[in-house]
């Protein structure tokens, strides 16, 4: 007997142990809502591949324009060359010449292209512009991360409130059982009325234990988006309610769309380079003019009979001019595929529009309508808890029945984890409509 106690007393502190480890092991952090911006910004795997991807924009500009810088080629050969053979012209009376065996070639050619029919002012104006889209490709990437989290952040705080409401109803409950049990000993009781309220304050613990374990999903997604190690424990500010909602007409939010949303100015961009490449492709009807210097050094003179084993050396400048044939019929079908392009890039900017006008009125339209629903939350969350205060009273002198102080408990809690949950939507539809726009979100 005394050993089974001695094991189960060392089962219960290995318990207590593992319990204090876990609890040390965790970090627990009370981050506001911008300081979650911060670090999501500073830690975001996606914002390093946009970042990436803008300075590959930056090194094709770059590569661009070096297409205005002259080119320059230089060769330099030294060879063996055999002795030589004369023959007439069908190929009798054969004569072997002696040449001089070693020859060296040596030669230098610059040239500058003067017009290409726009195609290298083109080619860099299209560059640039892709970089200007890459750069708005990490500030919606900013934008999405930023909003993921945020919802994160309000799942969290609703969550901890709601915590709180069953903590204080359980509370209660409990208050009320032991009056209840006071009045059955009484015999003023029944101990049905017992069993019902204890019934009512094991189902607020089970709500209570998903409350709890939906934190914990939260709580994990969320420290898994900003970059943080696993046992962290964030702890949502209150400072998220301070939020200053300026108010703001449909026609604002619509001029601001058209200001700041990335998705807006890319396609308004992709648009511009597509037309850039329709003058990359007209460009080949034009001849590339080009002026050229050169200057070269051989020997031996090969060309004299006998053989001149001296040096020769020449130079020259000049203008040239090229012309590929073939864009008189491949430069057509060029344009063609450019000029499909440009239409699929109209339709995909006015589509876009589109979209955003339509998502900024209902993001608009759902702000309104929570700010609404608050107003209501927060009149029924009064009433419900005078009725309960009344019910309450009237039930601990006898005037009512225990399922009126049922319905009275149950109302309250439903009203008071409605409200909680309708000041956190305000605040939610509040930065949807911010990402609608395109503004960066902070608090």
């Amino acid at each position: 007997m005394n050993l089974h106690k001695t094991k189960s007393s060392i089962a219960a502190l290995c318990i207590i142990l593992s319990t204090m480890h876990t609890m040390i092991a965790q970090t627990t952090k009370i981050l506001t809502l911008n300081q979650v911006y911060e670090i999501a910004i500073a830690n975001s795997k996606q914002l390093k591949l946009s970042q990436t991807g803008i300075e590959m924009a930056q090194a094709a500009t770059n590569l661009a324009r070096t297409a205005l810088l002259p080119t320059l080629d230089a060769s330099l050969s030294a060879f063996y060359i055999g002795n030589g053979m004369i023959t007439d012209r069908d190929f009798t009376n054969v004569k072997n010449i002696e040449m001089p065996h070693f020859g060296n070639n040596f030669g230098i050619e610059a040239s500058q292209v003067i017009f290409a029919g726009g195609e290298i002012a083109s080619n860099i104006k299209k560059a640039k512009l892709e970089v200007q889209v890459a750069q708005l490709n990490q500030y919606r990437s900013e934008l999405d991360i930023c909003f993921l989290v945020t919802a994160y952040y309000l799942d969290l705080y609703k969550l901890k409130n709601q915590r709180e409401v069953f903590l204080k109803n359980m509370e209660q409950t409990e208050l009320l059982i032991q009056q209840i049990k006071s009045k059955e000993k009484q015999g003023m009781a029944l101990s049905s009325d017992v069993t019902r309220h204890e019934l009512m304050l094991q189902n607020l613990k089970l709500e209570l234990i998903e409350v709890d374990n939906n934190n914990q999903i939260i709580n994990n997604q969320l420290v898994t988006t900003l970059g943080l190690p696993s046992e962290t424990i964030i702890i949502p500010d209150s400072s998220v309610l301070n939020l200053n909602m300026s108010a703001v007409s449909e026609e604002k939010l619509l001029q601001l769309a058209s200001e700041y949303l990335p998705e807006l100015k890319t396609a308004s961009l992709n648009k511009e380079i597509v037309a850039r490449e329709l003058q990359i492709a007209k460009a080949d009807y034009y001849p590339h003019i080009m002026a050229v210097a050169a200057n070269n050094f051989n020997g031996p003179i090969l060309i004299e009979i006998p053989t001149i084993n001296n040096n020769f050396n020449y130079w020259y400048v000049g203008v040239g001019i090229k012309y590929c044939l073939a864009s008189l019929y491949k430069t057509r079908r060029n344009i063609q595929l450019a000029n499909k392009k440009l239409l699929i890039a109209e339709y995909t900017e006015t589509l876009t529009l589109e979209n955003t006008q339509l998502a900024v009125k209902t993001a608009y339209i759902k702000f309104k309508e929570s700010q609404e629903k608050l107003t209501v939350h927060e009149y029924n969350s009064r009433l419900a808890s005078e009725n309960y205060r009344i019910i309450n009273n009237r039930y601990l002198s006898n005037l009512v029945l225990i399922t009126e102080m049922l319905d009275a408990s149950n109302t309250k809690l439903n009203a008071e984890l409605q409200l909680v949950n309708a000041k956190l939507n305000v605040i939610y539809n509040y930065y949807k409509m911010q990402r609608e726009i395109g503004m960066k979100l902070k608090n």
